[in-house]
């Protein structure tokens, strides 16, 4: 079975191609970050436009390096959680697309698409697993059972990952996107010289919170001489806290549910600071790290055609109306 997959949940733009047998047969990306670094920030009416853009051409060329319409069965879109514009966009596309093709369509959740990036690996995990899922709007501690069997072991109850590093890098003068260029600068950072706490560790459970260390950060830059060394300095202890929280949880959640396999999603996943750290703590533990590609950890169209292609084979099918939902909580795939 082939299907096609739109993602458009935020601020990439993506289309690919599953074949069941071979696997992806044609995967592109757009990012609007140019688009949007002029204002330090998406602006979901900006991408929402830009969407429109770019969608229709990607699909046409994808398909056509899939080898036309002619050999595709089913398309797959993300349906939420994310900006409901621009969710509006890849869905009316992906249904429309399907209806006017005669083909089976069938909603993706984007996390749902994150949590199941690394089997498009070479060497997939095995179903059950853990998995760290940390991108600018999540951050979760999941028990992956297989298809729709997600449990929820730990949230956040403010910030998110990317979201605290994006503010600490906005706080620090950085350009946007926040995440990749704090973590170039706090290479040439001392982690020691500045204190910063671990959120939530000292207390039981896997929930998280990042609102106060981006506060710390605020109110250590005060207290510094602002120089390129401090601020440098003060991204590598962010970032240091960050990576030690997540990988405090981890071990936890590992020991708690006796799960063998850690899996690390989204587009925080991309930092090797916290890749490095995780994998300290599985070869401690005893456990297996996996992880999607750099490619696959941003958001992607490759993971939502995967997914799709898991559901639809399963007889899963949408009706010809359809919805985005801006919220939409990953347990109710249960």
């Amino acid at each position: 079975m082939r299907v096609l997959g739109i993602e458009t949940s935020c601020d990439e733009t993506s289309v690919a191609v599953y074949d069941s047998e071979t696997g992806i047969v044609a995967h592109e990306i757009y990012s609007q970050q140019t688009l949007h670094a002029a204002y330090g920030g998406v602006v979901p009416e900006l991408a929402s436009r830009d969407h429109i853009r770019k969608l229709l051409p990607m699909v046409r060329g994808v398909v056509r390096e899939a080898g036309g319409r002619e050999s595709l069965q089913g398309v797959a879109y993300t349906a939420g959680p994310g900006l409901i514009g621009a969710l509006l966009v890849g869905v009316a596309v992906g249904r429309s697309l399907a209806w006017a093709w005669g083909l089976p369509a069938v909603a993706i959740h984007h996390m749902e698409g994150h949590l199941l990036a690394p089997m498009l690996e070479p060497v997939p995990p095995a179903f059950p697993f853990l998995a760290l899922l940390v991108s600018g709007g999540h951050t979760l501690l999941v028990r992956v059972g297989g298809l729709g069997d997600y449990d929820i072991l730990g949230d956040t109850l403010d910030d998110a990952v990317g979201e605290a590093f994006d503010k600490t890098a906005k706080a620090l003068g950085l350009p946007y996107p926040g995440g990749p260029a704090l973590e170039a600068l706090a290479r040439g950072g001392d982690p020691a010289r500045f204190t910063f706490p671990r959120p939530m560790t000292d207390r039981p459970g896997l929930d998280f919170s990042f609102s106060g260390l981006k506060t710390h950060v605020l109110q250590t830059l005060c207290r510094s001489d602002a120089s390129p060394q401090a601020r440098a300095d003060i991204a590598a202890g962010f970032q240091q806290a960050v990576v030690e929280t997540l990988a405090i949880k981890c071990r936890r959640a590992l020991r708690e549910t006796g799960l063998r396999q850690l899996v690390i999603a989204g587009g925080v996943g991309a930092n090797q600071a916290l890749r490095e750290k995780l994998q300290a703590v599985v070869d401690e533990e005893g456990a297996a790290l996996f992880y999607p590609r750099l490619e696959y950890c941003t958001d992607n169209a490759a993971m939502i055609a995967y997914a799709g292609w898991l559901r639809l084979a399963r007889g899963e099918r949408c009706p010809a109306s359809f919805n985005a939902r801006a919220r939409w909580s990953l347990a109710s795939l249960r």
